[in-house]
């Protein structure tokens, strides 16, 4: 509250009127309350005790519980109910600050949080309270040990503070800034300049920064840049309270007079939906405190400084009956605050006395409180006699006193090390003659071991290095094991938390800040969305990608460009791979190499997930070169001809990724063959040798790549298998060069970490002494970037730690047929040269654009994700900067990273999977201009996969070349959807259900309706989608689908493939066209489809207010057509047509949108009427003739 802007007036009090400013005891306590208490000269005492006793409380009204004395004779300053306990704390003018336990206010701690101001703001954290004065910031225990004590410049003046997060604090005063000040480093973040100084009250809500200022405005400020967004001027003198709640809000203050500020009684009332000031609210008292108490309806608690309290209604009318009255020991009331559960008020007054009024005789101050921790009593005088000739007596029992020094016990942490005991496996025989009912296993007792005793060992052998695929025995249960906490938080496996709502209330933008789109990790085998988004930020390839499309229904290259279109679409949601995964999934072959995981297996980690995004990495390239090979014109797709890039016999993704090798087999005969093959990637092959010394990755590559192994092999001249020694010699460097790491036994791993150690050393030498431990510089290094010897920093010894693999490779081919690879620095090419210079001499230069790695994480199983170099066109497209950047892609986690993160491999948690190097200035070799395949001969007639659909059996009519639709033409679209996966929930303790996985649904019929023209609600798709998957649930009663309906030997519909109709909507989306419908987001979610916002028309938005409910088609169109639908089942045809109707109707009562004030009263009549019906439409008596029938009325039985 702003102290300093009240009326001088009310303290200037006659003694003969207000007796408690006499030097006496007041008469409002009773001197049989005080024994045993010394008065000062001056009439104060000199420790607090209750004031009077408890009276009876009615149920529901509030009254005055108890009242205590905090601090006799010094003002109450500050009140405040701790969110966390069931406690409530009191500052005073004189610095102190007192805590009072449970509603009975029995006094917890006192002590002093500053000499000489007053505490003007108290704020309760988990661990401890926030005591704000003057220019001081102070954290401290319940208890009253201080955590941090923050000093502000002597200058400042605080009044006010707002806790925007858990970590996050806004500091604000009588200056023109508000400081943030992060409560984790104790430092000050930013500093918000404000142009109204004088902010002493803040409040926050979901949309807003609330900001009260001394000279009577509110500002309403953005949540994440804390620019002004509005500003209302409520008073002309000054403001003494505010509050918010829903979209009012309410203030109270004091308005300039000729002889100075007075209180004015008309409260402020704001709608924060229209920004506009209503009603002002006239109360009977003079306000200085208000807050909402809302428990039934908006309710507004007024208090005035000299006891009076009004209740009243913020957009009703005040009534005297609704006042009640506070007993001040002083003369004024000083401070006020509400619990967290609306059921108790305190108030503190000027004589430092602390009023509890509560709606109950037993209230309680937070919905759900934690045990407050009390002292324990000392128990030195009752400690019983020793008996030391017991040797079983605890010597615990003995009281240790109070030292300084080091205790023997006390190790240090040098010689300390965790060493947990794990459970021992369950035994054999129990495993073997368990049987199973549900998900319970019973087995018969051995009895190999008493019961209830398990042996542990206390030296447990080195268990095998098992591909880094460390499994808990019961994920359920167990607590965190020390070495889990060396996983970075961000590299860990991330999950959906799903509500009632699905996703839509889950903050993905918590994960992701950039305006890439991260992949959603719940869809089966989605174990690969770090490799896809390899592959995207390959700029040739998803260029290339993009412009491919062939007839084959399930092609992996057609379904990897529609995914990677979406991820062009995005900006910063996330997208799925769903169709993508469903085509991966009907390949035999992925089948065959083990790539398609179950259900169970993916859930508990058990696929060695190191290994096998290696075969998939080998098995995409393969899939998407053979894909692009095909060159004929496809027939279905009229105009989607071959990519421009192929050559007869090659592909896009051969050009880019082939390498041309020559084998070369020497028999001991001395006869020789060579045989000319190609690959697509290479697996690194690591040297025999353990004795430690140095190994660049250049040397192994190279190893690696021109291969000689000695095998059995079948000679034409000797006409039998004889030893051989075999060669690969390399004629062709690739564009981009793929790695397999191979890192699956201890024997590997240990290489990578040998390695490493033996590079940082060399690292170390090298530098001599110049390396800092940490990325800070001084002012020196700095000045000395400038300069060409200072052009390369030092680096640091965390960036030099775990690093083998370089971020640049130098390869030539030599006359001879051979193979040069050295590692290559920013050093060497200024040595050097620049590298294009040297390409016309067979010498390349790749830069490493992307790491995969296996992250070993023993609760979940582990996951992989990505460090990606992000290329410049990709941040000029998304974000409008030119420039570079390493970022980690976790599903949908996505973070910026420094570059030396991307190649620092800690093996114990961290193991490289897959790498990728591309030649520098690789852009520049391709035509890099996507060409939208899709063309407008996709939504002419087609045949129809069903043997038995006839033209009788016809819903809908193709569209004519005269009819294609044009940009902003209105298109209705309804889609139905049958279950392929059910839903896997548990149910909690406290009864309510928790989604662990969704269902997985898959699109069945799509329809989409003509939105104007002569032919207006006229069908012209009407597709029913033909699945290869075993459906669990047909959905009937809201799909409509009924079983057989999407087989193609017994269904009589128009049956198409997914990807067929697919095609239809891409191009309309791409032509621009608007889409009308009702809960279109989840229609788009399960095709698998991004549409823009402004290509969107959903009447679940258009007839819906602010928290409320969304409303059915089924009750719109009863509303607003008086037309009766979705009776027995749903049709997506009518329900198509209904959407249109009802956007129809929205243009209609909003004037086309120019009204909507107009629109919302009829908003407020719709929900009025449904909250009457339940939300259910009446059974008809006799069927009524729609309102708006002749709207379609062209619509005839097709």
């Amino acid at each position: 509250m702003n102290f300093e802007s009240l009326d001088p007036g009310l303290a200037e009090y006659a003694p003969a009127m207000h007796s408690a400013l006499d030097p006496v005891l007041d008469a409002h306590l009773n001197p049989s309350l005080l024994p045993n208490v010394e008065l000062d000269p001056e009439g104060v005492a000199l420790e607090a005790l209750p004031v009077q006793e408890s009276v009876h409380i009615m149920e529901g009204v509030y009254s005055e519980l108890h009242s205590v004395v905090a601090e006799v004779g010094v003002p109450v300053s500050v009140s405040h109910f701790d969110l966390h306990e069931e406690m409530l704390w009191v500052g005073s003018h004189g610095g102190h600050a007192t805590s009072f336990f449970g509603p009975a206010l029995e006094r917890y701690s006192s002590f002093q949080v500053n000499g000489s101001d007053d505490i003007r703001q108290i704020q309760s954290l988990e661990n401890g309270i926030l005591f704000l004065t003057k220019n001081n910031l102070k954290y401290m225990t319940r208890g009253g040990l201080i955590i941090f004590d923050y000093l502000l410049d002597e200058s400042e003046d605080m009044h006010s503070l707002l806790l925007t997060d858990s970590s996050t604090l806004l500091v604000g005063g009588l200056q023109n800034h508000i400081l943030e000040i992060d409560l984790n480093t104790v430092q000050e973040t930013q500093k918000y300049a404000v142009e109204t100084p004088g902010v002493t009250i803040m409040r926050q809500t979901n949309r807003f920064f609330f900001c009260g200022h001394t000279s009577g405005k509110v500002s309403l400020r953005d949540l994440r840049t804390f620019k002004v967004e509005h500003e209302f001027d409520a008073f002309s003198g000054s403001l003494s309270d505010f509050d918010v709640h829903g979209n009012l809000l309410a203030a109270c203050g004091f308005s300039s007079r000729l002889t100075g500020l007075a209180c004015d009684r008309f409260l402020k009332v704001y709608d924060l939906r229209m920004m506009r000031a209503i009603t002002p609210l006239q109360v009977h008292v003079d306000p200085a405190f208000l807050r909402f108490i809302p428990t039934y309806t908006s309710r507004l608690a007024i208090i005035s400084q000299s006891g009076q309290c009004q209740f009243c209604e913020p957009t009703g009318l005040a009534n005297p009956a609704d006042i009640f009255h506070v007993n001040p020991v002083g003369p004024l009331l000083m401070t006020f605050d509400v619990s967290a559960s609306k059921q108790a008020l305190a108030f503190g007054d000027s004589e430092g006395c602390v009023h509890l009024w509560t709606d109950s005789p037993e209230p309680s101050f937070n919905p759900y409180s934690r045990e407050t921790e009390f002292a324990l009593p000392c128990l030195v005088d009752s400690l019983p006699p020793l008996d030391w000739s017991q040797d079983l007596l605890p010597l615990s029992l003995i009281p240790v006193p109070l030292t300084t020094d080091t205790l023997l016990s006390d190790w240090p942490a040098a010689n300390s090390a965790p060493a947990p005991r794990r459970a021992p496996p369950v035994d054999a025989e129990i495993l073997r003659t368990m049987k199973k009912v549900g998900f319970i296993g019973y087995a018969p007792n051995p009895r190999t071991r008493l019961r209830n005793q398990i042996p542990y060992r206390l030296k447990e052998s080195d268990s095998e290095f098992d591909s880094f695929s460390q499994v808990t025995e019961s994920p359920i249960g167990r607590e965190e094991e020390p070495h889990l906490h060396m996983v970075s938080k961000k590299y860990r496996k991330v999950t959906i938390k799903y509500s009632k709502l699905g996703l839509e209330d889950f903050d993905f933008k918590h994960y992701n800040k950039t305006l890439f789109a991260g992949l959603e990790p719940h869809i089966p085998n989605a174990y690969c969305n770090c490799m896809i988004q390899v592959l995207y930020f390959l700029e040739p390839v998803r260029c290339l990608i993009q412009n491919h499309l062939c007839q084959k229904e399930f092609c992996l290259a057609c379904e990897l460009g529609f995914l990677f279109h979406m991820l062009d679409l995005s900006r910063g949601d996330p997208c799925q791979g769903s169709n993508f995964l469903r085509a991966f999934r009907t390949i035999p072959e992925a089948s065959a190499l083990g790539l398609i995981l179950a259900d169970s297996d993916e859930a508990s980690g058990k696929g060695n997930l190191a290994r096998l995004i290696q075969r998939w990495n080998r098995f995409i390239l393969t899939q998407l070169h053979q894909d692009m090979q095909e060159l004929e014109v496809p027939q279905a797709y009229r105009g989607a001809g071959g990519s421009s890039f192929c050559s007869s016999g090659d592909s896009v993704i051969g050009q880019l990724f082939s390498c041309e090798m020559e084998n070369c087999s020497l028999c001991r005969c001395g006869s020789e063959t060579v045989r000319a093959s190609s690959t697509l990637l290479f697996t690194l092959s690591y040297p025999e040798d353990k004795t430690g010394k140095n190994c660049d990755f250049a040397q192994v590559l190279k190893r690696s790549i021109c291969l000689e192994q000695n095998t059995q092999a079948w000679c034409d001249n000797c006409e039998k298998y004889q030893p051989t020694i075999q060669t690969r010699n390399i004629r062709h460097l690739p564009d981009i060069l793929v790695i397999n790491c191979e890192v699956n036994s201890l024997k590997e791993a240990g290489f990578w970490r040998m390695q490493a150690e033996v590079a940082f050393k060399m690292a170390i030498k090298k530098h001599g002494g110049e390396i800092s431990k940490s990325k800070e510089f001084a002012l020196a290094d700095w000045k000395e970037l400038g300069s060409p010897e200072g052009m390369l920093m030092c680096p640091s010894i965390e960036e030099l730690k775990n690093v083998w693999l370089p971020f640049s490779l130098r390869m030539k081919m030599t006359k001879n047929k051979g193979l040069d690879v050295c590692n290559w620095t920013d050093g060497d090419e200024m040595q050097w040269g620049p590298a294009r210079a040297e390409e016309e001499h067979g010498v390349y230069v790749y830069d490493l654009m992307a790491t995969v790695v296996h992250i070993l994480d023993s609760r979940t199983g582990g996951s992989l994700v990505a460090h990606i170099k992000v290329g410049e066109t990709y941040h000029q497209r998304k974000e409008g900067v030119t420039h570079q950047q390493w970022y980690l892609f976790n599903d949908f986690l996505i973070e910026p990273i420094d570059k030396h993160e991307a190649v620092q491999f800690d093996m114990n948690w961290k193991v490289p999977a897959i790498l990728y190097y591309i030649k520098r200035n690789l852009n520049s070799k391709y035509n890099l201009n996507i060409k939208n395949p899709i063309e407008a001969s996709v939504l002419l007639a087609e045949a129809s996969l069903a043997r038995k659909q006839r033209k009788t059996h016809t819903t809908f009519i193709p569209l004519m070349p005269n009819e294609m639709p044009q940009v902003g033409d209105l298109v209705g679209l309804d889609a139905e959807f049958v279950t392929l996966n059910e839903e896997e929930a548990e149910l909690r303790s406290d009864g309510t259900k928790s989604t662990i996985k969704p269902s997985q649904m898959s699109v069945a019929r799509i329809t989409c309706v003509r939105g104007q023209g002569p032919n207006e609600g006229i069908p012209f798709i009407d597709d029913y989608i033909s699945t290869q998957e075993q459906v669990v649930d047909y959905l009937t009663q809201y799909s409509g689908i009924k079983p057989g309906d999407l087989d193609a030997k017994i269904s009589s519909k128009h049956l198409t493939t997914l990807k067929s109709t697919y095609l239809k909507l891409r191009f309309l989306i791409d032509i621009g066209v608007k889409f009308v419908g009702h809960g279109l987001q989840k229609d788009f979610r399960v095709i698998n489809l991004m549409v823009p916002k402004d290509q969107v028309l959903d009447t679940v938005y258009l007839f819906h207010m602010p928290r409320k409910r969304m409303i059915s088609l089924r009750f719109l169109a009863w509303y607003f057509l008086d037309l009766k639908i979705q009776g027995e089942t749903h049709d997506s045809i009518e329900d198509a047509r209904t959407a249109l109707q009802l956007y129809r109707k929205y243009l209609e009562l909003s004037k086309n949108g120019t009204e909507p004030e107009s629109f919302h009263k009829v908003l407020k009549g719709l929900y009025e009427k449904g909250r009457k019906m339940d939300w259910k439409v009446p059974e008809p008596e006799g069927q009524t003739s729609p309102k708006n029938a002749a709207v379609f009325s062209s619509v005839l039985p097709l």
